[in-house]
């Protein structure tokens, strides 16, 4: 399975922290949450942590303490098909293809629920053939990208061309608030976003070839409580607790291994690493767990400090940033985390640039 097409899009409106805490300040909900919330938000959005901005799906920033749940079902409602769909649109583009070429689809989300589900808003809005494959994967987190892509690789496998694969994510559309740590950390890190590949059986020779050559997982649910989301008053409320850090590094480095060993390659041997960025501390768990340079994960750092969080379209956004950066060819490693507790990860093995 060959990578011939990347895409991403974003809502229009870049929102900094310093502009999240002071629209933060002057909502009711500054009065209702305890002073220790209020020096847990301060700190996470005024001192340093990776993120300086962030895309969300809002007309201004007040919108997002209108938290209830009609309000938070109509923003995914309009906004992860009109996401899902820019991104696609790109991502054919760049493959070279037309709607007639794609023999499947597969749209992962975390961050709303609709049935039918987005596949079929995106056949539409696409203009896809009525006899496409069509497959929605919820309920994977941070993480979906990779089994997203592992699903393409077996439809290829099996008979399909083009693949169409896409994660979209409305954060702004799972905004819950409390006193809980955890749940302030999480508004204040995710955004919203969308990324989209064309997978298919051959390379294109008219850009450097991206193949995808294996992969593995873990999938531990004894972990499960330490990062998921869950139904509260009608709406979704994100858990994220301290271990989220260490586990993925550890489960990160589990994956890595694995496909290392298969392949007879050392750590030494990725020239360029495709990471999902949790967050700051995320990234320094990885560097020490795995053995990283900072610029190593240079490319995930970037994506997170401009976009924050955006769940499981992120690491659509740090392949295209080392494409375009024109990264070393070679063997490069992608892996995400994410709601299980699961990991996945991929070998690709990259041309030079055509």
């Amino acid at each position: 399975m060959f990578f011939t097409g990347i895409g991403t899009a974003t809502p229009p409106r870049r929102y900094t922290k310093a502009e999240c805490w002071n629209a933060f300040r002057e909502s009711d909900w500054f009065g209702r949450l305890d002073r220790r919330s209020h020096a847990i938000a301060e700190a996470v959005l005024l001192r340093d942590n990776g993120i300086s901005a962030r895309r969300l799906a809002l007309d201004s920033l007040a919108d997002s303490f209108a938290i209830d749940p009609d309000t938070l079902q109509r923003r995914f409602a309009t906004h992860a098909p009109t996401l899902a769909t820019e991104a696609a649109v790109v991502a054919m583009r760049d493959a070279g293809l037309g709607a007639h070429d794609i023999d499947a689809i597969v749209v992962s989300t975390c961050t709303g629920y609709l049935c039918p589900g987005l596949t079929s808003y995106l056949a539409e809005r696409l203009g896809l053939s009525a006899n496409v494959q069509a497959y929605d994967l919820v309920g994977q987190g941070c993480g979906a990208a990779l089994p997203n892509l592992r699903l393409a690789d077996a439809l290829i496998a099996a008979s399909a061309s083009h693949v169409l694969s896409v994660c979209v994510e409305v954060s702004s559309a799972a905004m819950y608030l409390d006193n809980d740590p955890g749940v302030l950390v999480s508004a204040c890190l995710f955004g919203d976003g969308a990324g989209a590949a064309v997978l298919s059986a051959k390379p294109t020779e008219r850009k450097r070839s991206i193949e995808w050559r294996s992969s593995s997982s873990v999938l531990e649910p004894g972990q499960r409580d330490a990062l998921r989301f869950e139904q509260r008053g009608g709406m979704l409320r994100n858990i994220l607790t301290r271990p989220v850090p260490a586990l993925a590094a550890e489960y990160a480095q589990t994956v890595l291994e694995t496909e290392l060993s298969r392949a007879q390659l050392k750590v030494g041997d990725i020239a360029s690493w495709i990471m999902h960025a949790g967050g700051r501390d995320v990234l320094q768990a990885l560097r020490d767990r795995i053995g990283l340079s900072v610029d190593d994960l240079r490319y995930s750092a970037a994506i997170l400090d401009e976009y924050g969080n955006m769940s499981s379209a992120f690491v659509y956004f740090v392949l295209k940033d080392a494409l375009e950066d024109n990264a070393p060819p070679g063997w490069w490693w992608m892996s995400a985390f994410g709601a299980g507790f699961t990991c996945h990860g991929a070998l690709l093995e990259v041309g030079a640039r055509a």
